[in-house]
């Protein structure tokens, strides 16, 4: 049943992914990789969320294995990220992949460290 959980987070975690990357891509007229650093800031902040939540007993271990390992693990995309950094850098962006992974890093532990300081000050 917990490989079940995983699969049906992970059918809604993937395309709104992609449609969340394209949508905030659209806006924004720049090689910055925005829908990729908007997504996996989005999913640190619902991981620090759903982790606070099991962590004081607000959420089941099911939760955590239907939202922060199935729809988490589709949402958010270390790949991408990844490849999106090298192509800045080899295009001669530079400074854009220096701020894409220390932005990305920095942004992505705020938002888990508040998604879970959110989860305590609420079922805590």
């Amino acid at each position: 049943m917990n490989w079940l959980l995983v699969v049906v987070g992970a059918l809604v975690g993937a395309p709104l992914r992609y449609l969340t990357d394209r949508a905030v891509q659209a806006r924004h007229d720049s090689v910055f990789p925005w829908g990729t650093f908007v997504v996996n800031v989005c999913g640190c902040l619902v991981l620090g969320l759903v982790t606070g939540a099991v962590a004081v007993g607000a959420a089941s271990s099911r939760v955590q294995l239907l939202l922060g390992t199935g729809l988490c693990g589709a949402l958010t995309t270390y790949s991408t990220f990844s490849y999106e950094t090298l192509r800045l850098a080899e295009s001669g962006a530079g400074r854009y992949a220096v701020a894409n992974v220390a932005g990305s890093v920095a942004a992505g532990l705020v938002a888990v460290y508040a998604g879970a300081g959110l989860a305590s000050a609420f079922w805590g």
